[in-house]
């Protein structure tokens, strides 16, 4: 079974950081070039294969050296044959999307290969990765030399080492390293068992939850994207302001860089607290709804802005499947077609109404639409005898997801339990 250990990685030297810095650039800006290049065959009706992966390989291998540009692709390769595998199988999906953007600002991520890198950890614990012939002349490297890292942390999990994920946090300007690992089963990070929970995922609720066990979690969503609007309301102020000619400048591309590092932020802290709870309840499977359910054109203005523009589910979803591998649970993703307009309590659709986050039947049932539909996504995939609980509700400070535990009476009386949100 597959498991994953997350380390701290720290450069030894300010020159090591902008090293660093650059091998993850150019490793996103590889996939970036290869995405391109497949979804515009993709869209001209030829192969996505018959693209020239070696010349654009070409351009990157001076800096990420041969080996860790030819894992870049197999990444690629595997995230297309996951595209029109879900295709095949009639998943509604699509295809693999872009790391950002140099003005925005990019996700920067390295994969290595089990045998392309070095991970030590005891009393001097490194990590070594490979550089590319062009870096090693400019920064005075040895031929056969790697740039070394220093590492925190210890490993949770033993076995067979994977593919290793190394990537950069802008908000906290830090790196981490991710290891999967191939263990025996011997070992199992209780109190891991075999429910399953369902994600219902919105634009004015980011997460509603609901799992086998009758539990039910709600990320609500409107006040980070009402401060994600207010910049983006000063981005086009500022760029109002511009001579002819001109469509950026220093602070408008800072302003765009800080909007995604707030969201990113933001989405990382929900993944992770999110995943910490369905473990400790006992999930071992998380049913997720296909993005492409979600990310359907709009007429509203508004809806369109939060779907396309500020929610990014295909990196959420990434990020969420990287950490439920980390704590052993498995992510499917799946149909959620109609979940938000059927009655649970008659299975009606063309009799419910659906006003901003109430869905009403003329059965008599009301209930609140993200967790109605949830629960319906979740008693899809598996049998759930429980009755649902009152739902435990989340929003975001700027810092943290805070729970509030009797919003309905109290939207004001806010508690969290830190020790247990990212």
């Amino acid at each position: 079974m597959k498991r994953s250990n997350t380390f701290d990685v720290a450069p030894r030297s300010s020159e090591d950081a902008e090293l660093l810095h650059r091998v993850l650039d150019a490793s996103a800006s590889l996939w970036n070039a290869l995405t391109y290049a497949r979804r515009q065959n993709l869209a001209d009706g030829e192969s996505v294969w018959d693209v020239d992966v070696a010349s654009i390989r070409g351009r990157y291998k001076g800096v990420l050296g041969s080996a860790a540009a030819k894992e870049m692709q197999r990444k690629s390769d595997e995230s297309w044959k996951s595209f029109f595998a879900a295709k095949e199988n009639g998943e509604p999906t699509g295809p693999p999307g872009y790391w950002g953007n140099e003005e925005d600002g990019r996700t920067l991520r390295w994969y290595g290969r089990c045998d392309q890198y070095t991970l030590e950890t005891g009393e001097r614990s490194r990590l070594e990765i490979p550089i590319g012939s062009d870096l090693k002349d400019e920064y005075g490297f040895g031929y056969q030399e790697r740039l070394r890292l220093e590492v925190r942390g210890k490993p949770k999990w033993s076995g067979k080492n994977g593919r290793l994920e190394l990537n950069h946090d802008d908000r906290t300007d830090s790196f981490k390293a991710i290891q999967p690992v191939t263990t025996d089963g011997s070992r199992q990070d209780s109190p891991l068992a075999d429910e399953t929970a369902a994600l219902d995922i919105g634009a004015n609720n980011i997460v509603a939850a609901s799992t086998s066990t009758g539990k039910q979690y709600l990320y609500e969503g409107r006040d980070l994207f009402a401060r994600f609007r207010e910049t983006t309301r000063e981005i086009a102020r500022l760029q109002s302001k511009l001579r002819n000619g001109r469509y950026s400048s220093h602070r408008i591309r800072r302003l765009y860089r800080r909007r995604t590092n707030r969201r990113n932020h933001a989405m990382d802290a929900l993944a992770r607290g999110l995943i910490e709870r369905l473990h400790a309840d006992g999930v071992a499977t998380v049913y997720v709804g296909a993005l492409t359910d979600v990310l359907e054109t709009s007429w509203s203005v508004e809806a369109n802005a939060k779907t396309h523009n500020f929610w990014a589910f295909r990196r959420f979803v990434e990020r969420l499947a990287h950490t439920a591998e980390e704590y052993g649970l498995s992510i499917e993703v799946r149909s959620e077609a109609w979940t938000s307009q059927e009655c649970p309590q008659c299975g009606s659709t063309d009799r419910t109404t659906r006003h901003k986050d109430t869905l009403t039947c003329e059965c008599g049932f009301e209930g609140h639409a993200d967790l109605v539909a949830s629960e319906t996504f979740l008693r899809r995939q598996t049998a759930v005898s429980r009755p649902m609980a009152r739902p435990v509700r989340f929003e975001w400070d700027n810092h943290d997801w805070l729970e509030i535990p009797h919003s309905h009476e109290s939207p004001k009386e806010v508690r969290t339990n830190r020790s247990i949100l990212a």
